[in-house]
Formats: C-alpha cells, structure tokens, sequence
C-alpha cells in the first residue's frame, strides 16, 4: 500500500490541479514523533477513535467540531484497506481499515500528533 501511496504522491505533487481532498489519494505516510502515521494531503496527521465501531463515526456534535473527519465524496471508491463510510448526518467520511479518520483541531503544522492519547480515545492512525 506504502508503494501505491507513494506513486499517487509523485503524480498528485507533478500535477497539483489533480489534487482532491475527497480522494484517496488524499492521504498519505509521513515519519512523526509518534513513528509512521497516516496523514491527509497538507501531512495533518489523522487519528482513529475508540469509540468508533468499524464503518460507523460516533464523533458528532462538539466531538466532529474539534476532530473534523476526513471529507470522502459519495462517488468516491473503497481501495484496498481504504474505505467510504456515510456518517450519520448524511455526509461521507475516509476509513482505514473500517475505522473512520479524523483530524484534531489543535494540531497546527503538518507532522504535530497533539492528538495522539487525548482522552485515552485517540490515537494517530498507524499505517
């Protein structure tokens, strides 16, 4: 996956008009003081929270306020261990591994993992 990722990063950052935020070529792998972690296409790094059920979003309300999810659009594509879920207010949302990913409002530059054990529910999401 690390390989396909990879590829899709040279071909977006050569073509940056092709660049969408809603695709899965969104998300990508960066090095963190947190180790390897998955990120979105500006390296904000994402997380994964544990009260999550696999494909179902149970951060909402001031939860999805402070822990926006990352966007996916309904024509968007399940690949590999990347999935499209539709969260409850009708909008839809990037999974890895069936469980949907978020980003924290208090990390402010790409490679931050403030995030990382808040609540002891959060967690940046492992490649």
């Amino acid at each position: 996956m690390r390989i396909i990722l990879g590829l899709a990063a040279l071909v977006l950052a050569a073509t940056p008009a092709l660049a969408d935020q809603h695709t899965v070529d969104a998300i990508k792998t960066a090095t963190t003081s947190a180790g390897d972690v998955l990120t979105n296409s500006k390296g904000m790094t994402l997380y994964v929270f544990d009260k999550d059920k696999p494909g179902v979003s149970n951060c909402k309300g001031k939860c999805i306020a402070l822990w926006p999810s990352m966007p996916a659009e309904a024509s968007s594509k399940n690949e590999g261990q990347f999935s499209v879920i539709k969260r409850e207010d009708g909008s839809f949302q990037w999974a890895y591994k069936k469980m949907p990913l978020y980003t924290w409002v208090k990390d402010k530059k790409a490679g931050d993992v403030t995030g990382d054990g808040v609540k002891n529910v959060w967690h940046v999401a492992k490649p």
